[in-house]
């Protein structure tokens, strides 16, 4: 597997060689987009639009608008000159406890592995970071971006994850639940309807139907076959009665024992 970054990682005064390797990537159906008459692929044209012709993509430079109309032009060497230290080591800043590092912070993940005569230090640092439950804030450069990284310890190796940073982040002062909306009543039964849908995470059990409906529906289309569609739920009504609703809901499904609902032991980690 490709590595996305090598470089080393700084732990005190010891030094690893380390790559990182996309972890995880989104999966989607592909379609092409074709001429409508013929069904040819139809292909991405640059324009000048000053000129009114199209250009080659040797022809193309990039630039900054630092004001309307005037543009400065960055080469590709003037990148190379304002590389950071961060491009070929990533330092760790400090170790923060696991269990304060809101979601909303993570951006992309990634496995990352010791490369060749790094192995022992690697595998220190992995035994550091699980039995201390810390996980690791570091930083590198990647595709033209300085990103802040966690470092936490997975179930055989670390798993790293880029950070959005503080002012990337949407404030969420209109994003707020008014508890004052809420009575015992309400929340006790609630609780009892969260209760009786405890289960253990098994993420191989969820799929994208969505995507494997267009599947199947491409291999039909291939096959020659008809292509029937399946009947759409009708929407729900609004609630307007919530006890109500969560009582109907309640006797749809028996409330398990949180002894047995709750999983049982440590968490498995990725």
């Amino acid at each position: 597997m490709a590595s996305v970054w090598r470089g080393q990682i700084n732990f005190g005064l010891v030094s690893i060689p380390v790559q990182l390797h996309t972890a995880a990537r989104g999966k989607s159906v592909e379609l092409n987009l074709l001429h409508k008459g013929d069904h040819a692929r139809i292909k991405q044209v640059m324009f000048c639009s000053a000129e009114d012709k199209a250009v080659e993509r040797g022809d193309l430079v990039k630039g900054f608008q630092y004001q309307k109309g005037a543009y400065v032009i960055v080469e590709e060497e003037d990148f190379q000159k304002v590389i950071p230290k961060s491009s070929r080591v990533m330092d760790i800043l400090e170790f923060v406890p696991e269990d304060e590092i809101d979601p909303i912070y993570l951006e992309k993940s990634y496995w990352m592995a010791p490369s060749k005569g790094g192995e022992k230090a690697y595998a220190l640092l992995f035994a550091a970071l699980r039995s201390s439950g810390l996980c690791g804030i570091a930083k590198l450069t990647m595709y033209k971006r300085e990103h802040i990284l966690f470092l936490r310890c997975g179930e055989r190796g670390i798993a790293a994850h880029t950070m959005f940073y503080q002012d990337e982040i949407k404030a969420a002062d209109q994003f707020h639940a008014n508890l004052d909306l809420v009575s015992d009543k309400e929340l006790a039964m609630a609780q009892m309807l969260v209760g009786s849908l405890v289960a253990a995470f098994e993420p191989a059990k969820y799929r994208d139907e969505y995507r494997h409906n267009i599947q199947e529906m491409i291999q039909a289309k291939v096959d020659g076959k008809e292509i029937i569609a399946a009947p759409l739920p009708a929407p729900k009504a609004p609630v307007i009665d919530i006890m109500d609703a969560l009582k109907r809901s309640l006797e749809k499904k028996p409330v398990a024992v949180a002894a047995e609902a709750a999983p049982k032991g440590k968490r498995k980690k990725a």
